[in-house]
């Protein structure tokens, strides 16, 4: 089959489409022909050579695909040939075909296309997991999403405003905070012009003290302690990505005096089955979430669609920051 190689380490230009070898279907799963892949960042860190494969994983990127079920693996019950499916995968949706864990797939939601489609799964796993699971959002609190404007984050104002929150949203240009307001964002931050530790502070989170319930952040040490300053009493702080650096001192006493909790999560290294796995995950969202895909209260938000042979395009567009919502990779057979 065809798929995107990588001719080293480094920039865009380091992908090219050419021949990979096919995946192998194993017991308990699904081989897929992907219609469409979408782009995330950790497929960048990996071009670059910062994000290795999970042990047992395809080396070829790509994390969510949508698609067609083309074959089924011994054990599989829920699939058949021919399901229109999206899934999460540890890597190789940038192909022509794929194979992923039957617990790792999700039926194309009702009235969405397979390009739509392939934009969900990650982001959708990776909200309801933080925000949910991870961190107990309920109704009433205040939610902090720091890049309002990415893939996760419009999807998670959706998510988070369908479960009854208030939610913040930073992002670098009032158009962005404009789109993130339309979605359900009532907390608007432009980091270039304001202090996102004191716009939350003035705000009132459910047990009526100042600061967020909860933060998801993708910056890492560059946000971590103010961060925590933004918190609310008993807040958690739910860290995603490392965009803002690896290194950073905490004040603790800051931490302890909010009885505050930091998390640290990674999707991608999760078990595929068992207690806290992608399994799981995806079930909660086919339960959770799906429905509200299905009736349009959640929609998918698509930046752009390319096809898979401008790739690189696609990298330099979230290399740059400016896009809102999902980027996905159309992959004709």
């Amino acid at each position: 089959m065809r798929g995107i190689r990588l001719n080293g380490f480094g920039g865009p230009e380091v992908m090219e489409w050419g021949e990979v070898p096919d995946p192998a279907l194993g017991s308990g799963e699904v081989l897929i022909d992907v219609a469409a892949a979408g782009v995330n960042r950790a497929d960048l860190l990996q071009r670059q050579g910062f994000y290795a494969p999970p042990p047992g994983a395809s080396d070829l990127m790509g994390l969510e695909v949508s698609g067609v079920v083309a074959e089924v693996g011994a054990g599989v019950r829920d699939w058949r040939v021919g399901d229109r499916v999206c899934a999460l995968l540890s890597g190789g949706g940038y192909a022509e075909r794929v194979v992923a864990p039957a617990g790792q797939l999700l039926p194309v939601p009702e009235g969405l296309d397979l390009a739509a489609a392939a934009g969900l799964p990650e982001v959708a796993a990776t909200v309801w997991s933080n925000l949910v699971l991870t961190a107990g959002l309920r109704a009433g609190q205040l939610v902090l999403l720091h890049g309002g404007g990415s893939g996760i984050g419009t999807h998670a104002i959706q998510v988070a405003v369908q479960r009854g929150a208030r939610v913040a949203v930073t992002a670098g240009s009032d158009e962005k905070l404009r789109r993130c307001a339309e979605l359900g964002a009532s907390v608007l931050i432009n980091y270039r012009e304001q202090d996102f530790v004191e716009v939350v502070r003035e705000q009132q989170s459910a047990a009526g003290g100042p600061g967020a319930d909860i933060i998801l952040d993708n910056m890492g040490a560059a946000y971590l302690a103010r961060n925590v300053e933004a918190l609310a009493d008993h807040g958690h702080l739910v860290v995603i990505g490392m965009q803002g650096g690896v290194q950073a001192e905490l004040n603790v006493a800051t931490l302890l005096g909010k009885w505050g909790t930091i998390h640290a999560t990674n999707l991608r290294k999760r078990p595929a089955t068992g207690s806290h796995s992608k399994a799981e995950i995806i079930a909660e969202v086919r339960q959770h979430v799906w429905p509200l895909l299905a009736d349009g209260r959640i929609v998918p938000v698509i930046h752009a669609e390319l096809p898979i042979s401008e790739v690189g395009a696609a990298h330099r567009m979230l290399d740059d920051s400016g896009t809102f919502g999902k980027v996905t990779l159309r992959v004709a057979h």
